[in-house]
């Protein structure tokens, strides 16, 4: 039995078919069938039911399934623990929402390719419903998001939070004058909508205190929320810190609500069955990294030694608060 065909059978399992599992290892539809069937006349039993368009395991292919699982996990931990960092070679692919782009993700892809150089991030930006959907269909490998889902094939280390006010263009309201959230809402509001994590904290925070917009504009962009408001298109729940340039710049204007809107706490989560120490050190970058109070932020030096994988792993690291 080798790790090329139970490889075979954990990706065909995993995506639903041949030529996806194909794709993913980066060979032919044909060279997977054949270490499939290689397993199959090793243990005498059909791993998949055949008669079916898509690729189902039968019951023993359920338990080889099983079987594979966790010998290529254990495989891929056993290669990450006892290899230096320098010498670590893999493409990760991390979701993180807009905000977390335009502040302090060059920061940490920076300090990412100072442990791991032959580590190849790809980020990718989205919302953070559609990243949580992408992580559990192993499109993803690690998700930096607004704590919002509560889902037990995810593993959650906190890394931070971002504090959001409410916001308009300067003349829009008066700034002076203190506002309860139900006067604001006699304006338009922008807001990022449900396929946003920060837009669901705030549509279940508005259920809690009570009030509903009446007229709004859903967008999940945040740089378009962002200019409507300096447009004087609405107001909007936006981040205080980053964006003080822009209030000290005269564009946008900071209102006083009560009650205060909460902060949005961020997560980075990664599916649990997949541990990997490399994630867990990316994990602690993240949380050395996070700091939603200035945008567009420079790369700095890194330390001389990587962050302890067993540390992350443990959560022993704190989320640091901005």
């Amino acid at each position: 039995m080798t790790f090329k065909q139970l490889e075979a059978i954990y990706w065909v399992a995993q995506l639903g078919g041949f030529s996806q599992a194909a794709e993913k290892l980066h060979t032919t539809q044909s060279a997977v069938s054949k270490r499939v069937q290689e397993l199959e006349a090793l243990f005498a039993t059909p791993l998949f039911d055949r008669s079916l368009r898509a690729a189902r395991l039968t019951e023993k292919g359920e338990e080889m399934f099983l079987i594979a699982r966790t010998l290529l996990e254990q495989r891929n931990l056993a290669v990450e623990r006892f290899v230096q960092p320098e010498v670590i070679e893999r493409r990760l692919r991390i979701g993180v929402t807009e905000l977390t782009a335009m502040t302090w993700l060059p920061r940490l892809v920076a300090m990412v390719q100072a442990y791991y150089p032959r580590v190849v991030i790809e980020p990718d930006v989205d919302a953070s419903v559609t990243m949580r959907e992408k992580l559990l269909a192993d499109e993803l490998d690690l998700v930096i998001m607004p704590d919002m889902f509560e889902d037990a094939r995810l593993d959650k280390k906190p890394v931070g939070a971002v504090r959001n006010v409410w916001m308009c263009k300067p003349g829009l309201l008066d700034e002076r004058k203190s506002l309860r959230v139900h006067e604001l809402f006699r304006q338009r509001v922008l807001t990022q909508g449900d396929r946003s994590g920060t837009g669901l904290v705030y549509e279940r925070w508005f259920k809690t205190v009570g009030v509903r917009p009446a007229d709004t504009i859903v967008s999940s962009n945040l740089v378009a929320i962002i200019g409507m408001t300096v447009s004087g298109l609405g107001v909007a729940h936006l981040p205080r810190d980053c964006l003080a340039p822009m209030v000290d710049a005269g564009m946008l204007a900071v209102l006083k609500v009560t009650p205060t809107l909460p902060d949005v706490r961020y997560v980075a989560a990664y599916k649990g069955e997949q541990r990997s120490t490399l994630v867990a050190s990316i994990v602690m970058l993240a949380q050395e990294c996070c700091d939603f109070t200035q945008a567009f932020q420079a790369s700095e030096a890194a330390p001389a030694r990587p962050p302890r994988a067993a540390g992350a792993a443990a959560g022993a690291s704190a989320a640091r608060r901005p």
